[in-house]
């Protein structure tokens, strides 16, 4: 398939003539997919954009690594929805990228369900099915009393308080011995999801994420080729870390690292929340107080992966493996990519405060404590023969994995966060009102921005806008996702 059809076939915005001397200019800081579907949507406009990207490759916190003689995705890699409404939804079928469905909608483990699964405890005993089915039910009655919770109080609080009262006002859920391992590693999983402890999950927003139907489906090919096929034929520049970002009344100046400037119209800033709320870009003018305190107002959650490559399969042929503990801390999650995906690849994820201190261990030492629970629950586990392990939180490139909703913040948080300053638009799954941390939402995002800026730019020059947006499907025909579970 040819990505050049991109810039002409209609997949974000189709070309214009152009009807000035010199077409509107724009930075896209950031070559992760909301900088990407940001500078391919202009680029398609006949815009002169420039993408400076930071790290030696594009794609950002979407990661795929092909060193084990296969694609494993190190930072996203489901897609969350895997309907018709989900705006990566046409590009994905176009392309022919296969998914691997998790789980089906509503389920109480988000991007898993119970279909296909073995948990064990720390003496390799499998925990029955029957005995995991009924916590799971337990589970939801506790989670939908948190909402009863909610509604008498005022003021929000962590969710871990507010299972507290639950338990309080009802003896009866409270749960002792193996039951009440396995709800910790539910909770664990529901930490997974938020990327951050339970105490520091906000009980007011836990539950309002706009989820969309279709289930959640894992990218067997991993999530470059989207990466891939957006950026063809853009100018992008890697290695170039910003630094500064100068607003001009005439335009806009980025500066990196190495002291190069760059000037155009207007700027797109879609780097990681986390970089923000560093303060690694300075901005003159500074920003206003408006925008700065809805940076410090969002969350950022992290989530790391150790990915396993072994010679054989030892394991269970299950989606899941899970070892149950009398902590969420204690519990292990261990996605089985070799149901998904027919590759020898065990892929073990942190989440929260506990994948932090994973961080601060060496490789060799993060797959040996991660092999330690392998081996707790399949005594025959061998060692891996290639093993990876991501550090997205302490990556001065990221410094987090995605955005969470913070205890207490303001309503309107959101809204402030993805509104532009004067020539400055902003990005990313953070912006992203009803899908933030997932990959749609970023892209969404970075085509909602690039939409903005194109319509003010446009009447500053006193261009016509001319554009007739055609849908994606119209051009591509309706190409359905190609989804299993086998």
């Amino acid at each position: 398939m040819d990505p050049s059809g991109f810039k002409t076939g209609g997949l974000l915005l189709p070309s214009i003539e152009r009807r000035c001397t010199s077409p509107p200019s724009v930075i896209v800081i950031g070559g992760g997919i909301s900088g990407v579907a940001a500078a391919r949507a202009l680029s398609n406009s006949s815009f002169k954009v420039t993408l400076l990207e930071s790290r030696d490759r594009i794609g950002g916190r979407v990661h795929t690594d092909y060193s084990f003689g296969c694609p494993i995705d190190m930072g996203a890699s489901w897609l969350h929805g895997a309907c018709k409404e989900n705006s990566l939804a046409p590009l994905i079928g176009y392309l022919g990228l296969r998914l691997y469905r998790t789980s089906d909608d509503n389920s109480v483990l988000y991007d898993h369900d119970w279909e296909s699964f073995a948990l064990f405890d720390k003496e390799g005993n499998q925990v029955p099915k029957e005995t995991v089915a009924k916590v799971g039910e337990t589970f939801e009655r506790i989670l939908a009393e948190t909402v009863k919770v909610r509604d008498e109080q005022e003021h929000d609080m962590p969710l871990l308080q507010a299972i507290s009262i639950v338990f309080e006002r009802n003896p009866s859920l409270k749960l002792q011995g193996l039951d009440d391992q396995v709800l910790q590693w539910c909770i664990c999983r529901l930490e997974a999801w938020f990327a951050a402890d339970a105490d520091e999950i906000s009980l007011k927003n836990w539950d309002q994420e706009r989820v969309l139907t279709g289930g959640h489906g894992l990218m067997v090919n991993g999530y470059y080729p989207v990466i891939q096929a957006l950026a063809q034929g853009l100018d992008i520049r890697l290695n170039q870390r910003v630094s500064k970002i100068t607003r001009l009344s005439n335009g806009v100046v980025a500066t990196t690292e190495d002291g190069t400037n760059y000037f155009a119209d207007a700027c797109i800033i879609t780097v990681p929340l986390g970089v923000l709320k560093a303060n690694i870009i300075k901005f003159e003018p500074e920003l206003p107080s408006w925008k700065t305190s809805a940076i410090a107002d969002l969350g950022v959650g992290i989530e790391n992966k150790v990915a396993m490559h072994f010679d054989r399969v030892f394991w269970p042929n299950v989606e899941v493996l899970g070892m149950v503990g009398p902590t969420p801390r204690a519990c292990g999650y261990f996605l089985n990519l070799h149901k998904a995906t027919g590759n020898p690849v065990i892929v073990y994820m942190a989440a929260g405060r506990f994948a932090q201190e994973v961080e601060k261990l060496s490789d060799e030492e993060a797959v040996g404590l991660v092999m330690s629970h392998l081996k707790k629950m399949l005594p025959g586990a061998t060692e891996p023969t290639q093993y990876l392990v991501s550090r997205w939180g302490s990556d001065p490139n990221s410094l987090g994995s995605y955005s969470r909703d913070m205890v207490g913040k303001p309503a309107d948080v959101c809204a402030r966060f993805s509104a532009p300053v004067d020539n400055l638009y902003f990005a990313g799954e953070a912006t992203s009102a009803d899908h933030s941390g997932s990959v749609h939402g970023a892209y969404s995002s970075g085509l909602a921005a690039a939409e903005d800026c194109r319509k003010r730019l446009l009447t500053q020059k006193g261009v016509p806008d001319l554009v007739q947006v055609a849908a994606w499907e119209e051009v591509a025909g309706t190409v359905a996702l190609q989804i299993c579970r086998t």
